[in-house]
């Protein structure tokens, strides 16, 4: 047996990837019908953009205090995890496990969101680009208040008034 002693919700995996397949193939066929034409090629920038608002995207969703009501069906709350953040615990059987996985992991909840991503920024990327754009500047502030934070706790360091 594939699992062996776990119990692994392999039916609920088959339910998300089989909405994921369809999801992709709903944007294409949606592309196709839009007439919708792919880039020759996909700017670097474009590229760092939509990494770095895919990154905050799924953190934000998956670990967010704020959107923990999104998460409340598949997920139960355990405990703080560092800045702004959540640990939750998946609750359920079946394909409400299998969703709560994905939605308390970024990791996974990244191949959702570069998937939406990147078909925005084919069909429309102007609106992708203010998207990724406002999620990057995002993510760089947390790294500044984390970075301030931090520097605030060095030993011997003279605060200033």
């Amino acid at each position: 047996m594939y699992a062996g002693e776990a119990n692994r919700p392999l039916r609920g995996y088959l339910v998300v990837l089989g909405t994921y397949a369809g999801l992709a193939g709903a944007l294409t066929a949606a592309g196709r019908a839009l007439g919708v034409r792919l880039p020759q090629r996909i700017s670097t920038g474009d590229t760092v953009r939509v990494a770095v608002a895919t990154h905050k995207a799924s953190r934000l969703l998956a670990k967010d205090a704020v959107t923990s009501p999104l998460r409340a069906p598949f997920a139960h709350y355990e405990e703080p995890a560092g800045m702004a953040e959540l640990n939750e615990s998946v609750r359920g059987h079946g394909a409400q496990h299998a969703v709560g996985e994905m939605l308390t992991c970024p990791f996974c909840l990244s191949v959702w969101i570069a998937t939406g991503m990147t078909a925005g920024l084919v069909a429309a990327p102007r609106a992708t680009r203010v998207v990724s754009t406002l999620l990057t500047v995002v993510a760089a502030s947390d790294f500044l208040q984390i970075a301030y934070d931090t520097g605030k706790q060095v030993p011997g360091r003279v605060s200033g008034g």
